[in-house]
């Protein structure tokens, strides 16, 4: 099996998944418990905490446990908006975001009474700071701009917008880091960045695991409301487990960044390389990009078709995001950033991970090529 889907999910390291099954075995205690199960179970959660803001640059108190990406990003956006709506109710976002950040902003907007400007990107995916500034009202409390594009690797200026938002104290600054932890830096304190959102298993740790950042002193309504835990931030019993293993899946993944980072760059300029000597191939993902993405369409052949031969030689690549792709409607992204229907409707995401091989990459490359001309001549294109 070649599997080529790693935006979407990463499968587990081994050393998580044990780590995952021992805690729960040994720790089984509610980290709330006044007795010695519970104050052991608090104990590893604690240092699950240290460990992974360590990791990330930041404080332990600054790190608040969550389900994952959607739950993070939903907290960060409604608790920040809801927190701040006294001092006003617009909202900055990009027109490329995620669907878990996008719904929260059109909910905020169709439910709340909160406005929303959607700042556009340009032909390579790429928001500028002069129209997030220019967006800027006097009743604007929140920006939020994702780090790494899902969908075609287009890396924006966080560093630079957080630098531009410094001069707007009474604005937060949300990132969707999702996509680019591990595989692409970013200096959550240096960047201004009042809340960041990271999932566990998109650095092979484990589905229904994150966490948010929520830099002190943020003001943040809760979504939850129950038995105070994670600092008041977000009520409900941990995993205690699933914190231990990501904590462990973003060491590793850490690791793998510093060992094996030129080598999925160099896997991914393999494949550009090639496909951009096709003549029916169009690369959508930008140069400027986090290094395990590849965006490219292939018009006239529908992006399901292609995915679903390619999975016949156990080679399995996507669509557009995996929350968007069983809608098989044209990629949001590619529609912003002006590419024609037929392009955005016809796109393929490949997303590698450290463990891919030059043979491995040979071998889909030969298979793609194959799969393309012979579906070419089904359709007579």
């Amino acid at each position: 099996m070649l599997y080529l889907d790693n935006s979407a999910t990463t499968k587990p390291y081994p050393e998580v998944i044990n780590t995952f099954q021992q805690v729960s075995e040994k720790f089984f205690g509610n980290p709330s418990s006044i007795h010695q199960l519970g104050v052991q179970a608090e104990q590893l959660l604690s240092k699950a905490r240290k460990q992974v803001a360590h990791l990330l640059g930041v404080y332990d108190h600054e790190i608040i446990f969550t389900s994952g990406a959607t739950e993070g990003n939903n907290m960060a956006i409604k608790g920040a908006a809801f927190a701040l709506q006294e001092k006003g109710k617009h909202l900055i976002t990009t027109t490329i975001e995620h669907p878990s950040v996008s719904e929260a902003f059109k909910q905020l907007e169709e439910h709340f009474g909160f406005s929303v400007t959607y700042v556009p990107v340009d032909q390579n995916g790429f928001v500028s700071v002069e129209h997030i500034q220019r967006a800027i009202k006097e009743d604007t409390i929140l920006v939020s701009v994702m780090h790494v594009n899902n969908e075609i690797g287009a890396i924006q200026p966080i560093e630079k917008i957080g630098e531009m938002l410094e001069k707007y104290p009474n604005i937060l600054f949300h990132v969707d880091y999702v996509q680019g932890v591990c595989k692409v830096p970013l200096n959550i304190k240096n960047a201004n960045i009042d809340l960041c959102t990271i999932s566990g298993h998109k650095f092979h740790a484990l589905n229904g695991t994150g966490v948010l950042y929520v830099k002190e002193k943020t003001p943040l309504v809760p979504l939850f409301s129950g038995g105070s835990q994670e600092y008041e931030r977000r009520s409900g019993t941990e995993s205690l487990a699933g914190a231990v293993a990501l904590a462990k899946g973003l060491r590793l993944a850490k690791e793998d960044y510093q060992q094996n980072l030129q080598q999925l760059i160099k896997t991914k300029e393999l494949i550009i390389n090639r496909i951009n000597n096709w003549d029916e191939v169009v690369v959508n993902t930008p140069q400027h990009s986090a290094p395990h993405i590849i965006n490219f369409s292939v018009p006239g052949i529908k992006a399901e078709v292609l995915v679903h031969m390619l999975e016949e030689h156990d080679i399995y690549v996507s669509t557009t995001s995996a929350c968007s792709s069983r809608k098989k409607s044209a990629s949001k992204t590619l529609l912003a950033m002006g590419k024609p229907q037929h392009v955005s409707e016809s796109s393929i995401r490949v997303s590698l991970s450290y463990e891919q091989s030059e043979h491995d990459i040979d071998y889909f490359l030969t298979v793609l090529e194959q799969s393309i001309e012979k579906l070419k001549n089904v359709m007579g294109l």
